[in-house]
Parts: structure tokens; sequence; C-alpha cells
């Protein structure tokens, strides 16, 4: 795990074969598979990995993402994912994520994800718990939006 501000996380993976593309590169599509990755160690660091956040029988579900692809990664590239929470609402979380290729440490790929917790059952979105919250604060301090 390295640190990157304003990343005050990070997990690594590697670039497999089935991972690419005819052109030789990663596939779009494979960056999201490298942040969930990313994202369930973050929670994993936290303590905060279990289903359990809430009530039993809500999670959280992706709402919106937004990709920009900056530069190719190739088969056996270990990849640097480094991941945030910048903001945390009354129902919602936004991550930044960020994807660097270490050998050179070129920036590939940026992110943001927004997820929603819901009720599983009513399929609506519901508060975050304030215990939740209060431990992503303690990890991201003054750099997290409320």
């Amino acid at each position: 795990m390295k640190e990157k501000p304003p990343f005050r996380f990070s997990a690594q993976t590697r670039v497999g074969f089935s991972d690419t593309d005819a052109q030789g590169i990663v596939y779009y599509g494979r960056y999201l598979p490298y942040f969930d990755l990313a994202r369930v160690e973050y929670h994993r660091n936290l303590g905060l990995l279990g289903m359990d956040i809430g009530e039993e029988g809500q999670e959280f579900v992706m709402r919106a993402v937004s990709i920009e692809y900056l530069a190719p990664a190739v088969f056996d590239d270990l990849i640097e994912v480094y991941v945030r929470m910048s903001r945390i609402g009354r129902t919602s979380a936004t991550y930044e994520l960020a994807a660097y290729r270490e050998r050179d440490d070129l920036l590939l790929v940026t992110a943001t994800q927004t997820l929603v917790l819901v009720d599983l059952d009513e399929r609506k979105a519901v508060p975050i718990p304030d215990s939740y919250k209060e431990a992503i604060h303690a990890f991201e301090g003054e750099a997290l939006e409320t």
C-alpha cells in the first residue's frame, strides 16, 4: 500500500492476458474490476468490509461511474490503483480512483464512482449510519467532503 496525495490507500493488480484486447492493451472494461478490487481492499483496510453497514438487507449499489482513459497498459503490467472516498452524503458515497503503471508511475486511468446505500427489499435509498461516516472521516480527515 502506498500513498499519493490526496490518496491514502492503494491496492495492486497485475494485467492478465485475458484482460487485453486484439491490440494487446487492457480492454477498457477491465478497469472496472480493478477499481472494484481497490475499493474492496480500501474497505477491508478500514474494517468496513462486511455488509453490516446499517440494517440487515441494506447494501451499497453503484449509481454512477465516470472514467477517463489516459494511457494504455499491457499484459503483465503491475498496476497500482489508488482509491479514496472523496464525499459522503446522507445516502451516497463518492470515490475517486487513479490507476498508475508501477514501473514508470504513469497515470493510466482516472475514475469517479458514486454508490448509494439502499434497502434491497424496498429498492430505496436509506441514510448511511453515523458510525460508518465517522470511520471514513477518521481515515480520510479533512479531505472528505460531507
